[in-house]
């Protein structure tokens, strides 16, 4: 096999494998950039809860109007927004801190999403909803794709300030401008825009993996947060990419072989990332010279 053959035929022969590298590597400007500041702000389960809280209101488009890309992503949209604020209102007025109160939200999202799939579809159906399927991409699925991305970054431009003061110091923030809940709630709009974005391509349960995994590898390439989200966004479309030429040239399922791969450049980094990874962390420190 030729280097042709092995990396540019699949995208030269097939339009539909155009279309998963298109709107793969575009998901990954969005989504890999919401990953690293969940990361820093310490909400990386967030994220993974959140895709879980978007199935019932996927679901619920499935059930009105089957595979129907505007009314499963509006339900997605709904139903991630709803357990947000829900979220935040139980963890606000009760005991229950934000974590348990976000992990039964989620689990009753999830138990009742594949509930609602289960009572029309087939299982062929809800393997769609929960895994995606990324060699499907339309033109509709592409232009939401690209959409969500656009809007993620021109409001990433317009709040990057703000949000990296709340992930440095959120007290600080509210006693300087006050502006922390009004940023803390777009961020987790763009959660949620993301998430169902990514749902688009790799379903429910996957698509929080090109989300964090890229993220966390970053974090030990780097200490800055621009280079982090940089390099996130790097590693989300080079996954993107490698796992669909191993997908066709392996006949693996396209979406967890990018979410393999991604996983497997985050053990790379956490085992020889100049930031932190174990490898350097054991070798001697260089002597200084006067």
């Amino acid at each position: 096999m030729t280097l042709y053959e092995a990396l540019v035929q699949p995208f030269a022969d097939f339009a539909f494998m155009r279309r998963a590298l298109v709107g793969s590597v575009v998901l990954s400007v969005g989504t890999a950039p919401v990953g690293v500041f969940l990361m820093l702000r310490r909400m990386s389960l967030t994220g993974d809860a959140m895709a879980h809280a978007i199935l019932p209101g996927a679901a619920v488009g499935f059930l009105l109007a089957g595979l129907d890309l505007v009314a499963m992503t509006a339900g997605g949209i709904v139903a991630g927004l709803v357990v947000a604020l829900l979220t935040s209102a139980v963890s606000r007025s009760t005991v229950l801190r934000e974590d348990a109160s976000m992990a039964s939200f989620y689990l009753i999202s999830l138990a009742l999403g594949v509930l609602i799939v289960s009572l029309r579809g087939s299982p062929v159906d809800l393997m769609h909803v929960l895994f995606g399927t990324v060699l499907a991409l339309n033109d509709q699925s592409l232009w939401f794709i690209a959409g969500v991305a656009s809007v993620t970054v021109l409001t990433f431009a317009v709040i990057w300030r703000p949000l990296v003061m709340e992930c440095v110091d959120p007290a600080w923030l509210r006693v300087v401008s006050g502006s922390g809940a009004a940023v803390h709630a777009v961020f987790m709009v763009l959660m949620v825009l993301n998430l169902v974005a990514g749902y688009q391509a790799l379903g429910t349960l996957l698509s929080v993996g090109i989300m964090m995994l890229p993220a966390a590898a970053s974090r030990f390439w780097s200490h800055e947060i621009g280079a982090m989200t940089t390099i996130a966004a790097l590693i989300a479309a080079v996954s993107a990419v490698t796992g669909l030429l191993a997908s066709y040239h392996f006949d693996l399922p396209s979406g967890p072989a990018i979410i393999l791969v991604a996983g497997a450049v985050y053990v790379v980094s956490l085992l020889a990332g100049p930031t932190g990874g174990l490898i350097p962390r054991l070798l001697p420190a260089p002597h200084r010279s006067n």
